[in-house]
């Protein structure tokens, strides 16, 4: 029996999954663009040809924004690759495809400092109010996940999928499963962030131990990326900040911050575990509090008086 495309895609999440041993999210966002690709066109052997992929590529960029195209393009050029590995193919419809195109560079948008920093302050007040037990040991988690959040700059997925071996408080290091199943080690710089973990560690520890997650939610299970989300929404009103601030800008503020400290780009592109540095170099365009104070104070200008009599 011959097979069909569903099945070659079936195959390749398949190898994907074992062979490749790529992470749930992946597989997922796979599943979704190359089902798309075949609802666009479903038969054998037309959905081959660079004039479909082509007629495709086109119509994405009429629904989608420049990062979801890409992502999707990329999905299925890595699946025609694999078709070609399997020598299903007699020419790999991307050989010769344009599917270069200008991307809108958006500007990662981060918290100001005075924000984080009430931010911050607001979170330690809610654990002082705190009426019950329980609102006390929410207060205790959610002052954990945001100090660590900022001290490391570490993506929330990342964060919620922190085991509790990953981290080890008495050196400080934090062990996070990046993108691309990349690993790096993160140390935690500040004695209240610790104190923080120790104390959410200590509180949690056998809702930790029952669910094998470092970081749980109300009901004991994983934390996940939603919860945070609302979390920071309530803290964020409570705070009074009129931002609407997402877990993704605590990263971009660290890095920008850093960077407005004079640390050098290629330490931040390992900390934010960056596989290229022109991702890293986005936040230099962000910098502009650092500019802004070399040009108004130190640039040479100053130093040149005009004699006006």
């Amino acid at each position: 029996m011959m097979n069909t495309f569903e099945d070659y895609i079936l195959e390749y999440i398949e190898y994907c999954k074992y062979r490749k041993r790529l992470d749930a999210k992946t597989l997922k966002a796979y599943r979704i663009d190359l089902k798309q690709y075949c609802n666009f066109s479903p038969t054998l052997p037309d959905c081959l040809l660079r004039e479909t992929v082509d007629k495709f590529i086109t119509e994405l960029h009429k629904q989608y924004k420049s990062k979801t195209i890409k992502r999707k393009i990329a999905s299925l050029k890595a699946f025609f690759h694999y078709l070609e590995y399997k020598d299903l193919l007699d020419e790999n419809p991307f050989t010769k495809l344009d599917i270069r195109f200008r991307e809108a560079k958006l500007l990662p948008k981060t918290i100001p400092f005075h924000s984080i920093q009430k931010f911050l302050t607001t979170l330690y007040e809610q654990k002082e109010l705190a009426q019950s037990e329980y609102q006390l040991r929410c207060c205790i988690r959610d002052i954990a996940v945001i100090e660590l959040l900022f001290a490391t700059g570490m993506r929330i997925s990342e964060l919620c999928s922190l085991k509790p071996a990953d981290i080890d408080l008495e050196s400080g290091n934090v062990l996070i499963y990046g993108k691309g199943a990349k690993e790096r080690i993160l140390q935690i710089g500040n004695g209240e962030v610790i104190s923080a973990l120790i104390l959410y560690r200590e509180t949690f520890e056998q809702n930790i131990a029952a669910c094998g997650y470092f970081f749980v939610n109300r009901l004991g299970n994983k934390l996940s990326d939603q919860s945070v989300r609302f979390m920071i929404d309530r803290y964020a009103l409570l705070a009074g900040i009129e931002q609407h601030i997402t877990p993704h800008m605590f990263r971009h503020s660290f890095a920008t911050l850093l960077l407005e400290q004079d640390v050098d780009i290629r330490y931040i592109q390992r900390m934010l575990g960056h596989s290229s540095i022109s991702t890293t170099e986005i936040y230099t365009h962000v910098s502009n509090t650092k500019q802004k104070d070399i040009l108004v104070n130190r640039h040479p200008r100053n130093l040149i008086e005009m004699n006006k009599g």
